[in-house]
């Protein structure tokens, strides 16, 4: 086998082999080397080490033979797997663990997206250069984007954990394009005359929830989970914990989000179409509001805009909005009523009302023609009665916060 039985041997004048066990496999590799007496004991030091990572299992073949024909065959699997093979896998372990409208997101932007654009790549050899081009080809939205890797950077993070890539090559990083200017109809709320309209135009169950929707901004999915035993008379409350979508097809789902999870004050307009609504679905005491045709539970937004939705708006004579548009209504009416965007915000089940000023802000009232005459008049006291004090009169610094309490002159 070579020096004394060490699996060290010269082969040339230039080059020793070293023969070494690996997964069942003897193998034999040359190194170049003069075969010294030194550069033997070298090779048999470099065996030595071979061989204590192979124990330890820590030894990659492609690494220390980099040029090697025999590390192909001991390539780890992922180095064999391509993005469409993971990304395949990766989603059906996915569906155990995240809701199923998540899934659905999920399953769209991995077959329609990913796969077609980057299937045939090896997982080990991607990089950010090809996602970024890919990218920078798609005449899609920085929302897209965004969704587009979201999904990617988790199936990624996934596969690091798994040991099966050494870095996420998305980790740190956001490709984005220049925001194209928002289109005007994005939030197109209903004007109060569209309102009697659409509601005129309706009876029984349908009106009830639509007169509901546009006076609580419940998201479509919330307002088909919604059950009686959510409801708080006393309080004039409920309590929003659930969505259903169509992708969860039929069954309730914990909201995304903790801030989703919140209690909505009900208006007067909103209780009065729950007092309506009691004569239909009370007794049964599960969903409050059934789709009129079947008396079961709505499936989704597109039942609703099937049966209810869109005869409902030809009838009425208005111009066609999806349903979503009634909780863009509710944040109109609100704001325009000079409500706090902060109460709006928990109201609709966002986590702070940074939200709610970039999208709705031009419903937010402006200043009145006295805006700023309590700054002036409260602290040009403050600044007469310093002056005051300076010319003799017995009145310390502080005072004009204390008379102004007490209201003195």
């Amino acid at each position: 086998m070579g020096r004394g039985g060490r699996g060290v041997r010269a082969v040339s004048d230039t080059s020793i082999e070293i023969t070494f066990m690996y997964r069942g496999v003897r193998c034999r590799e040359r190194i170049t080397l003069k075969p010294t007496a030194t550069n033997l004991k070298k090779a048999e030091q470099h065996k030595a080490a071979i061989e204590h990572a192979i124990s330890i299992g820590s030894f990659d073949y492609s690494v220390t033979f980099p040029g090697s024909a025999r590390a192909a065959k001991f390539a780890p699997e992922a180095s064999r797997e391509t993005m469409n093979g993971y990304l395949t896998r990766w989603l059906e372990a996915k569906k155990k663990h995240v809701a199923s409208s998540t899934f659905d997101g999920y399953r769209k932007l991995v077959t329609l997206r990913l796969i077609p654009a980057l299937g045939d790549i090896m997982l080990v050899d991607l990089k950010r250069k090809a996602v970024r081009d890919w990218l920078d080809t798609l005449e899609v939205s920085n929302k897209t984007l965004s969704n587009i890797q979201s999904c990617l950077r988790s199936a990624l993070n996934d596969a690091t954990e798994e040991e099966l890539i050494e870095l996420n090559p998305l980790a740190g990083w956001t490709y984005s394009r220049k925001s194209a200017p928002p289109k005007e109809d994005d939030v197109d709320p209903f004007s109060p005359e569209e309102q009697q309209a659409v509601l005129g135009a309706l009876t029984g169950q349908a009106r009830n929830m639509m007169q509901f929707a546009l006076w609580t901004g419940l998201r479509t999915s919330e307002l088909v989970a919604l059950d009686w035993g959510d409801i708080d008379w006393l309080r004039g409350e409920m309590m929003v914990s659930r969505a259903m979508t169509q992708a969860s097809k039929g069954r309730a789902e914990v909201t995304k989000t903790a801030a989703g999870r919140r209690s909505v004050k009900l208006l007067r307009p909103a209780l009065e179409a729950l007092k309506a609504q009691k004569a239909h679905t009370f007794l049964a005491d599960a969903e409050v509001f059934q789709n009129p045709r079947t008396l079961e539970r709505w499936a989704g937004d597109g039942p609703i805009r099937k049966t209810m939705w869109v005869p409902a708006m030809k009838k009425a004579g208005v111009r066609y909005r999806r349903p979503y548009q009634t909780r863009h209504t509710y944040a109109s009416m609100m704001l325009s009523a000079g409500e706090h965007p902060m109460w709006v915000a928990k109201q609709m089940g966002h986590s702070d009302w940074t939200m709610i000023a970039r999208v709705y802000g031009r419903w937010m009232p402006n200043a009145d023609n006295s805006a700023g005459e309590n700054a002036v008049r409260v602290f040009s006291e403050q600044t007469r009665l310093n002056g005051a004090s300076h010319d003799g009169l017995d009145c310390k610094p502080h005072d004009w916060r204390n008379r102004n309490r007490l209201g003195e002159k």
